[in-house]
């Protein structure tokens, strides 16, 4: 890849956005173009130490580039309105819809590269399964706006006669790990486990509400943010065929084993205690989330990814507790 040549980060002040500019400044990466909403002081810490060439806000990029008309390498497009809990559709169609829209065209148009991220958050509750074959996305429900609004770009994506030379709609799983920290109630399960162990000694999980699972034996596919970004980069350098790729291990596990390897990392004894679930969300509860890993791993994909006790162990002795604890 041409060093010389931009790269663009959306969302980059954000979660896996910080993250991915962390990785490439260390893979000798600075010619970036960063974008975001800076005006979040509790993201400050994601970005301030990054290198970067120039630093632009989100509502303003689209007339940026159009009167500097950089040459750019690739767009990653991670900026969101991730809010699984944001009912408001029009919010999530014009941050998740409408902007990736104006990206996809700037990028088809520029002959440029764009890796996006979608979420499995477009499987709903997972009866279609949870491959990344094209043609499920029309037959999907998502729970929540959050989800619809990141499946209509799929799909939307998908119908494109005019496309960039090259692009990858990512459905993101369970991601977590360092910088999630402004998120809030969306930040992850173990963010809140680490949080809830330093100020009480015990962790709270909810009840199972379906008679069949046993409470904390909901399972999810857990991703931890560093395999992501390694993901993105090996996209960017080694250009695949063009599509919708799942991004998770491939391996479901449960709330109960996190809870326990955040107890684990911290030399802890295991202390879960089981609550109701709130109602509002009981009837958009996932129980089960598992990524199909195997298109990326044909297309030539073979890192190792962490497993759960790998990560949550990096992430808590090496992040949470100097910062945190």
């Amino acid at each position: 890849m041409e060093r010389d040549k931009a790269i663009i980060i959306t969302g980059a002040a954000g979660f896996i956005g910080s993250i991915l500019v962390g990785c490439l400044n260390h893979l000798g990466y600075y010619n970036i173009i960063i974008v975001d909403d800076f005006s979040r002081a509790d993201k400050l810490s994601n970005w301030a130490d990054k290198k970067f060439a120039h630093k632009v806000e989100r509502t303003e990029l689209f007339t940026w580039l159009k009167n500097t008309d950089p040459k750019v390498e690739i767009v990653f497009h991670l900026g969101a309105r991730t809010d699984t809990t944001e009912f408001d559709y029009s919010i999530h169609e014009e941050l998740n819809v409408r902007y990736s829209q104006q990206i996809w065209t700037y990028c088809t148009v520029k002959h440029i590269p764009l890796i996006y991220a979608s979420s499995a958050a477009t499987y709903g509750g997972g009866e279609m399964g949870y491959k990344d074959d094209h043609a499920l996305c029309y037959k999907l429900s998502p729970l929540n706006p959050y989800g619809v609004s990141k499946n209509e770009f799929d799909k939307w994506a998908l119908q494109q006669e005019q496309k960039p030379p090259y692009w990858y709609g990512l459905k993101f799983f369970n991601v977590y790990g360092p910088n999630e920290y402004h998120k809030g109630r969306m930040a992850s399960v173990i963010f809140h486990s680490f949080k809830q162990i330093q100020d009480n000694g015990f962790v709270k999980l909810f009840k199972s509400h379906r008679p069949e699972i046993e409470d904390g034996q909901q399972l999810r596919d857990f991703i931890y943010v560093k395999d992501v970004v390694n993901v993105c980069v090996w996209l960017m350098e080694n250009l695949p065929q063009s599509g919708l790729y799942n991004l998770g291990t491939g391996k479901a596990r449960s709330f109960a084993d996190l809870v326990k390897a955040t107890f684990a990392a911290l030399d802890k004894t295991a202390d879960i205690r089981y609550i109701d679930m709130p109602e509002d969300i009981r009837d958009k509860y996932q129980y089960f989330t598992e990524a199909d890993m195997s298109k990326l791993i044909e297309a030539g994909y073979n890192t190792p990814f962490h497993s759960l006790e790998e990560g949550v162990s990096d992430y808590v002795r090496h992040y949470l507790s100097p910062n945190y604890g």
